[in-house]
């Protein structure tokens, strides 16, 4: 089998046609100041030729920071939104990033404060969780969730209690 002049010409077109189209990107992601993200096909072992200090994956003091979508994160929601003093409350809701059989906490705000109640859960399978609690302060109570151990909170839910 033989190669043609026009074969031969092809390719060279298509090779530079390739590179002009990647030095192009490269270019216009400089510009921008964007970093490329990574490939889902990476490999994610580390080289062993390499000492941590080539690689930030590797030295613990340049360890990255979690993206937005990977940080944990708890959602709430009270059944009721007043009750008489001592009537329980069930809140429920779901978690991203923490572990099934993590504790959970409710906690509620007195003076600036977040106080813990003795209100616990434990992530169930499919990341939910429900716990109860009875509140014996007349007035507004503003509460929320807390991961035991980890600076993660729901947002706050308030209930009037009379």
């Amino acid at each position: 089998m033989h190669t043609t002049q026009r074969q031969i010409s092809r390719a060279l077109a298509a090779g530079a046609l390739s590179v002009a189209l990647l030095s192009a990107g490269s270019a216009g992601a400089f510009a921008t100041g964007a970093k490329p993200a990574p490939s889902p096909t990476m490999s994610a072992k580390p080289n062993p030729m390499q000492s941590p200090k080539q690689n930030p994956q590797q030295n613990p003091k340049q360890s990255p920071k979690p993206s937005p979508s990977t940080m944990p994160s708890i959602s709430v929601k009270a059944d009721k939104t007043s009750v008489g003093v001592g009537d329980p409350v069930t809140f429920t809701g779901r978690t991203s990033g923490l572990k099934v059989g993590w504790p959970l906490v409710l906690q509620h705000q007195v003076g600036g404060k977040w106080i813990p109640l003795k209100a616990t859960a434990k992530v169930k399978n499919g990341s939910s969780y429900s716990l109860t609690a009875k509140l014996n302060n007349p007035g507004p109570e503003h509460l929320r969730v807390s991961a035991v151990g980890k600076k993660v909170y729901s947002p706050t839910v308030t209930v009037n209690v009379s």
